[in-house]
């Protein structure tokens, strides 16, 4: 059961087009934002949808895939590992970031929205 240790899947739309950098020595990775959505019902019997973010990381081969064929809209269902980044920005604030290092990736076909 090692291979259940801090692992993470989603089912999600993609709120934009992969954002691709290329590193020293020409090691490329992409950033993805993930929306998954619930519904439910609240007590005064109104529908409510509530939506989260996700900020996806691929690495190596997977980044090529990412840039060829994804976009804005698309349905995505990712598997990957949890990780958290502590940083400074520009104004000298820490900064906290949670992020999904994408192993595994299949694009479902579903219907582009947006």
């Amino acid at each position: 059961m090692n291979n259940l240790n801090n692992s993470v899947q989603l089912i999600g739309r993609l709120g934009a087009d992969p954002e691709v950098k290329t590193l020293d020595g020409n090691r490329k990775y992409a950033r993805l934002r993930l929306a998954t959505s619930d519904e439910y019902t609240n007590k005064a019997g109104e529908k409510v949808k509530d939506t989260q973010w996700h900020t996806l990381v691929v690495w190596g081969g997977l980044t090529d895939v990412c840039e060829k064929h994804l976009t804005k809209g698309q349905e995505i269902i990712v598997e990957g590992k949890l990780g958290y980044r502590v940083f400074t920005d520009k104004q000298g604030n820490k900064r906290f970031m949670t992020e999904i290092t994408v192993n595994e990736l299949l694009m479902t076909g579903g219907r582009k929205t947006g």
